[in-house]
């Protein structure tokens, strides 16, 4: 998934002795939250709407910095950060580099008694609603977003179809090319996801029309197997159930490719991952004859970002500020953000490298992939990015469901390098430009990104 997690909360702790019990609203993110002892149940709200979202209970493990932890059917944990005041602390996602500021509220929105119903008027009114309220880029898109929700819920009265909902919601959104855009309907068995446009060269040259799933599973291995078969000398390790490799283009040049930010354990939990992932690096990086290293994000459709800070810091040779994170903080003032959340990479006491640093990006470098990709940005000495502009999406996806049970999704933060540049839309640019993965290159078992970094890393070695 393109990292395209749902956004996962966790619950800022209490100040020691006071209660957390009661009703608590996000700044931003569009959520309120009831706390009743061993429970709690979160709604996603707008100014008009109410849905019920997932509900947590509380988890008896003690961790430093958390008043109280919570975890959800599958396995989310939330949790409380230790602080705060009596009525205001800060909600954490595992999966999150950064904390959601709540506020403690007398009673919940009088949209949430009841929520709101499962119509198709009230769905569509939820989804747009929502992208009112919360999505980033309408400015970016040129879209004018009132326009396109009167446009449409002209098409939608109660006798509209699912069918013909879920075509009117496609509509609205798809131009937007935008890859952390979404909308799920399991029982249609149908969903949309977005992409930039122009960027779906390698999929389709590869899978032709059957889509990314096909992509995924016959056209990866193909790509991956042209740079095995052309540069790395021996047999890949595998790490983190497979998302993570590591081979040896010669004695002294490491290959490290990462496939993706999650997934690093069969049973997916972020904790366990990011013990694989430690363990992983730990090994890797302990090659003590280990001269230079060319990591290779080009397909990597993303997933948490704290693995990415995690392996920058075993690069890093000193501290400095990867990107700060901001969030829609008003629902109808676009130009109110939260305060920044800064994400800071610290060089690791653990295994690391500290020499010249090649990375290989394309348009399939996604989400987490990106802002990995930023957090190599500060790095010294600098990190030269070879290949094309990553896909261009860098938020946390905020997931949402609708009273009739479909999801979708939308992004609602923009991550920030220290100067203030977001890379929205256009993603991050390479400092050289080689083409990544033409079907022609392909074809003939070449791989100039590649070709291009050993150059880069000769040079430097001279």
């Amino acid at each position: 998934m393109y990292r395209l997690a749902l956004f996962c909360l966790i619950l800022i702790p209490a100040v020691a002795g006071e209660n957390l019990d009661g009703t608590w609203r996000s700044e931003g993110y569009g959520y309120v939250f009831q706390i009743d002892g061993q429970k709690l149940k979160a709604f996603q709200v707008t100014t008009r709407t109410c849905v019920d979202s997932f509900s947590a209970n509380r988890d008896r493990t003690t961790v430093d910095g958390r008043e109280a932890s919570f975890r959800t059917g599958d396995g989310e944990i939330w949790f409380v950060r230790t602080g705060g005041a009596a009525n205001r602390r800060l909600l954490h996602n595992q999966g999150s580099v950064s904390d959601i500021r709540i506020d403690r509220i007398d009673h919940l929105p009088a949209a949430c008694d009841p929520p709101t119903p499962n119509t198709p008027v009230d769905n569509f009114d939820v989804f747009a609603q929502t992208w009112a309220e919360n999505y980033i880029s309408f400015d970016l898109k040129h879209a004018d977003w009132t326009a396109i929700v009167n446009r449409n819920r002209a098409r939608v009265n109660a006798s509209t179809t699912p069918s013909a909902l879920f075509d009117v919601l496609e509509s609205m959104i798809e131009p937007f090319g935008d890859a952390h855009t979404s909308i799920s309907a399991p029982a249609l068995k149908r969903r949309f996801h977005g992409l930039r446009p122009g960027t779906d060269r390698v999929v389709r040259d590869l899978a032709g029309g059957n889509g990314i799933g096909e992509f995924q599973k016959n056209g990866v291995p193909q790509l991956l197997a042209v740079t095995d078969r052309a540069w790395i000398h021996g047999p890949l390790r595998h790490y983190c159930n497979d998302q993570v490799q590591f081979g040896y283009v010669n004695p002294h040049i490491g290959y490290l490719r990462i496939l993706s930010f999650n997934g690093y354990t069969p049973q997916g939990g972020f904790e366990e991952g990011m013990v694989a992932l430690e363990r992983a690096l730990d090994e890797i990086l302990s090659d003590s004859g280990l001269q230079a290293l060319v990591i290779d994000v080009r397909i990597n459709f993303g997933g948490d970002d704290p693995y990415g800070i995690a392996i920058a810091s075993r690069l890093a040779t000193r501290e400095y500020l990867a990107y700060t994170k901001y969030a829609r903080a008003d629902a109808v003032n676009h130009d109110k953000w939260t305060k920044g959340d800064p994400s800071t990479v610290r060089p690791s006491s653990r295994p690391g490298f500290r020499g010249p640093v090649v990375e290989l990006t394309g348009p399939l470098t996604i989400s987490a992939g990106e802002t990995f990709t930023q957090a190599l940005m500060g790095r010294t000495p600098h990190v030269t990015r070879i290949g094309e502009n990553t896909q261009g999406v860098f938020s946390d996806v905020l997931g949402r469901r609708l009273p009739n049970g479909w999801f979708f999704g939308l992004p609602n933060e923009v991550y920030r390098t220290p100067e203030g540049v977001a890379f929205d839309g256009s993603g991050i640019a390479p400092n050289i430009s080689v083409p990544v993965f033409v079907k022609a290159d392909v074809t003939a078992g070449k791989d100039p990104a590649m070709a291009r970094a050993l150059e880069i890393i000769g040079a430097r070695s001279q």
